[in-house]
């Protein structure tokens, strides 16, 4: 087991992930501080998913999992929102039936209708595309837009934790240079911690202040804030990206 520090934000030990007999996470180890944005990189099936919805308390987990110095990993996903933990999934899983506001609504449902209010229109601030559409049926946005919308439901509720799976997934290289540009300028006046689970390395390292690289269930590679911008340090992380 690797040693955590967990006085960090959120510390995760030891996390293993199976599926009936197929383990698909072998002890993961990490720590993000407060107001990180942190990225976890690999290829598709490295266990990238699952790590990070164990921590959102989707899949059953071994493991310890200490948010803001609480030790969650026995409290069902939930809990782990009310604590303010918000999973953002991949492949943009909006309610299509109901309009761009409902799904909205669905994000901060249980917070006072005032407040709820006044987070709408700074999230929307950033997103003018979902304001001009409101009124209009989820499923008619385009993929771009509903990753937007998916981003912003999980933001009604104010996260102090936001993960975030595969925010690129089938979107073209300028709609992801977009959609992570808007959660640049949402992170620089509202910070919050965030893990993202990436393919895309170098979309990731834009926004993110750590990666981590994972291949077969197990962390390969690792980058502070300084290495992170070390065009070495980067060349070496993206070798155990693509396994050498």
């Amino acid at each position: 087991m690797s040693d955590v520090d967990y006085s960090s934000f959120l510390a995760v030990s030891d996390l293993r992930v199976a599926y009936g007999a197929i383990q698909v996470v072998h002890g993961v180890s990490l720590a993000i501080e407060t107001n990180y944005v942190s990225a976890l990189l690999g290829a598709n099936g490295a266990g990238k998913s699952s790590t990070l919805k164990a921590i959102a308390g989707l899949v059953p987990a071994v493991g310890s999992i200490h948010f803001d110095g609480k030790d969650i990993s026995k409290l069902n996903a939930a809990q782990r929102f009310h604590l303010g933990i918000s999973y953002v999934p991949e492949g943009r899983a909006i309610v299509s039936e109901l309009s761009v506001e409902e799904n909205l609504l669905l994000g901060g449902y249980f917070v006072d209708r005032k407040i709820r209010k006044r987070r709408q229109e700074s999230i929307l601030n950033f997103f003018p595309e979902l304001a001009n559409r409101l009124k209009a049926p989820a499923g008619f946005l385009s993929g771009g837009e509903q990753q937007m919308l998916t981003i912003s439901r999980s933001l009604m509720s104010a996260p102090r934790l936001l993960l975030l799976d595969e925010p690129s997934l089938g979107l073209a290289p300028l709609l992801i240079s977009r959609v992570y540009e808007r959660l640049s300028e949402i992170h620089e006046k509202n910070p919050f911690s965030a893990l993202l689970v990436e393919q895309n390395f170098y979309a990731a390292t834009k926004f993110a202040r750590q990666a981590w690289i994972m291949r077969n269930g197990i962390l390969v590679g690792e980058l502070d804030e300084e290495a992170i911008k070390d065009n070495d340090a980067r060349n070496a992380l993206i070798g155990a990206y693509l396994g050498k």
